[in-house]
C-alpha cells in the first residue's frame, strides 16, 4: 500500500472501532456525551472516505479534460473537509449551550471514563501520524483529516472534563468544556478553508519560495539575470514561469541546455510541480 493511503485506512478503521465503542457504552449507560462523541467519530469516517476519494482523483495523470493534471481536486476535498469541521464545531457549541439551558446530569462510572481516555489517546496518535505523513508528502487532504482527528480528541477531552466535573458536583462542567472545544475547532476549520481557497484560486507562493526559485536559477553558470518570475498554485503544487538572461555569444544549444538545467533545479523544490523557462539574450532584451 502506498504511504499516502495508510493514514486514511488507519483513520477509517480506527474511527469505526471508536464509534462502535462509544455508542455501545453511551447507550448502555444513557450517556448523551458519549453518544454524541460516537456520532462525531462516525463523521470522521465519512470525511476520511471523502479524503481517500480525493487523493485517488488528484493523483490521476493529465488527460484531455485536465491537461495539467487533477491536483486541484486535493485542496477541493480538503476545503470540503474544512466545511464539515465548521458544521461539527457548530453542533458541539449548540449542544453545549442547549445543555447549559436545559440542565441535567450525567451518570458517571469507570467504564465511561476508560472509554473516553482510550478515545483521546487513540485520536491523538491518529492525528500525529496523519499530520506527519501529510506534511511529509505535502498532502492537504491528510493534514485536513489529521485536524479532524484532533477535533475528535478534543471532543473526548471535553467529555472527560465534563464527566469529571459532574462527578465533583459541577453541573455545567461538560457544557463549558464543549464550548471551548467548539471555539478551537472553528478556528482550525477556518484555517483549513482559507488555506485551501488559496490553492484553488491560484494564489502566489510565499516570498521565501520565490527567492529560492531566483537563487536556484542564478546559481546555474551563464545565467546573468532573472526577471518576469510568476508562480501560482495549481492544487497544492506550484507552476512557475520565468525569464533568464544568458550571454549573447552562446550557441542555441548551449542556451537550451542552460534553460533545461534551470528547469531541473527549480523542479527539485518540493513545492514545484513544473517550471517554464524562457531564454533572453543579455543586451538584446534591454
Amino acid at each position: 500500500m502506498e504511504e499516502i493511503y495508510r493514514p486514511i485506512w488507519v483513520s477509517i478503521v480506527g474511527n469505526v472501532l471508536l464509534a462502535v465503542l462509544k455508542l455501545t457504552v453511551g447507550f448502555l449507560y444513557s450517556s448523551i456525551a458519549l453518544i454524541s462523541d460516537g456520532v462525531h467519530s462516525l463523521s470522521d469516517v465519512v470525511t476520511s472516505v471523502i479524503g481517500y476519494a480525493g487523493i485517488k482523483i488528484s493523483s490521476k495523470p493529465p488527460d484531455k479534460s485536465h491537461p495539467f493534471g487533477h491536483s486541484r481536486f486535493e485542496p477541493l476535498v480538503a476545503f470540503l473537509i474544512g466545511e464539515a469541521l465548521v458544521i461539527v464545531a457548530y453542533e458541539i457549541g449548540r449542544d453545549a449551550v442547549y445543555r447549559i439551558i436545559r440542565g441535567g446530569s450525567i451518570e458517571v462510572n469507570s467504564i465511561m471514563l476508560a472509554v473516553t481516555v482510550v478515545s483521546i489517546l487513540a485520536k491523538e496518535l491518529m492525528f500525529r501520524y496523519s499530520v506527519h505523513v501529510g506534511k511529509k508528502l505535502n498532502s492537504q487532504i491528510l493534514v485536513a483529516d489529521a485536524y479532524h482527528h484532533r477535533s475528535d480528541a478534543l471532543s473526548s477531552v471535553a467529555v472527560l472534563i465534563g464527566l469529571g466535573a459532574q462527578e465533583l458536583g459541577f453541573q455545567y462542567g461538560d457544557s463549558l468544556a464543549g464550548l471551548v472545544v467548539a471555539v478551537f475547532l472553528m478556528k482550525v476549520s477556518l484555517d483549513i478553508i482559507l488555506e485551501n481557497v488559496g490553492y484553488l484560486t491560484g494564489q502566489a507562493p510565499p516570498f521565501e519560495i520565490c527567492e529560492e526559485i531566483k537563487k536556484r536559477a542564478l546559481d546555474v553558470p551563464n545565467v546573468l539575470g532573472v526577471h518576469d518570475l510568476r508562480a501560482h498554485y495549481v492544487g497544492s503544487r506550484l507552476h512557475v514561469e520565468l525569464h533568464i538572461e544568458v550571454p549573447p555569444e552562446l550557441t542555441l544549444k548551449e542556451a537550451h541546455d542552460i534553460s533545461e538545467e534551470v528547469k531541473k533545479r527549480i523542479e527539485e523544490i518540493p513545492e514545484v510541480e513544473v517550471a517554464f523557462v524562457h531564454v533572453d539574450i543579455k543586451g538584446v532584451t534591454e
